[in-house]
């Protein structure tokens, strides 16, 4: 049977003092003689009393020191992702400085669990990182009414309709970034595209995916990285329709090179591979390897994030300042507006290197 913890007031009784004096003992020892807080300190000890709950003197005060970041993946994404690091490191930075810790608040296979686990946590504020438009994870974050700040996804219109309008936004245009690095391989002289996408809704199927599923992603940042590579293909007068498109179940190199062999298996071959991320570029160029093609004489394979591993691969890719946009949201948490916050919309990059060249000479 699990013992009764001792109290601050069986503590104060034991002594006959105030239960004040014995808080004060612990929070605020210049209120007391060193006398009286060596007494009082040695019976809480032989009490077995440790001091007071600093989770309920939280609540009392109305803050407990914390930032909860709560994001769709398992709790080991956060450590295995190198995109995702770089968005706590700079949640990290913020929160520190300002004297407040992070509680991982990881998605579930099960929505009423990912709801319960926002719900009971106990939290200063909530960063939601990358959920898709439906998640009850978010609809649990908003029904809260802590502080709130979103990183990428849901946008900012969905977050007006889901009763959280003016909520701090912080992400990049991912449709002109996407389209900014599709029309570098279009220029290149590639018309044989081929697409390797992350999940495009919370219970994904890996696969090759129509126009339509592409269109009704509930992931806002897959949605619109597709469609800007739809926007740069039109505009070269590729007809999107024939570009084959494989969505997986997360940014991950297995998912990728899955993806790529998917993609890769179609007639015609595609010369160049458009991957949603980094990692995702990363499994692709290993499909490649393992086909025997050479990167990028036969075929061109690009990312996105520059993420830390890019650079080593020679990856071109679509530089974002993830680390910035932890830094940001951190920020409208710890001291936020007075009012309705506007969207920060962050620039990006397209970084050529040496995964991308002409396309090869093929018959047809």
């Amino acid at each position: 049977m699990r013992a009764r913890r001792v109290t601050l007031r069986q503590v104060a009784d034991e002594l006959g003092v105030s239960a004040k004096t014995v808080s004060n003992a612990f929070n605020r020892p210049d209120q007391l003689s060193a006398a009286l807080r060596d007494r009082v300190l040695a019976t809480a000890h032989r009490l077995g009393y440790s001091g007071p709950d600093p989770l309920a003197a939280g609540l009392r005060r109305g803050r407990v020191g914390a930032i909860g970041v709560a994001y769709a993946n398992g709790l080991s994404y956060a450590f295995d992702d190198p995109v995702a690091v770089a968005l706590l490191a700079g949640v990290t930075s913020v929160a520190e400085a300002a004297g407040a810790g992070l509680l991982l608040v990881p998605g579930s296979a099960d929505p009423r669990r990912s709801a319960a686990a926002v719900t009971g946590a106990v939290v200063d504020g909530l960063l939601v990182a990358s959920l898709a438009d439906d998640d009850p994870l978010l609809a649990a974050a908003i029904a809260r009414r802590v502080p709130l700040a979103v990183v990428d996804q849901p946008g900012p219109d969905r977050l007006a309709e889901l009763g959280a309008p003016g909520a701090p936004w912080v992400g990049i245009d991912d449709r002109a970034a996407m389209a900014a690095v599709t029309a570098h391989v279009l220029a290149l002289g590639h018309r044989r595209l081929g697409v390797v996408a992350f999940g495009l809704t919370r219970d994904p199927v890996r696969g090759l995916v129509d126009g339509a599923a592409q269109a009704a992603a509930t992931y806002a940042v897959s949605r619109d990285r597709l469609a800007g590579s739809r926007d740069a293909a039109a505009a070269a007068g590729v007809d999107w329709d024939g570009v084959p498109v494989s969505a997986g179940t997360d940014s991950t190199p297995g998912e990728g090179e899955a993806g790529a062999a998917a993609v890769l298996a179609t007639t015609p071959r595609p010369t160049a591979l458009l991957c949603l991320s980094d990692r995702l570029a990363e499994g692709a160029l290993r499909a490649a390897a393992r086909l025997g093609l050479r990167v990028p004489a036969d075929l061109s394979v690009t990312g996105f994030d520059d993420a830390a591993t890019a650079a080593g691969l020679g990856l071109t890719t679509v530089r974002q300042p993830t680390r910035r946009k932890g830094e940001l949201a951190a920020r409208a948490l710890l001291a936020p507006a007075a009012g309705p916050a506007a969207p920060q919309l962050l620039p990006t990059e397209l970084v050529p290197r040496a995964t991308t060249g002409p396309p090869p000479a093929l018959p047809g």
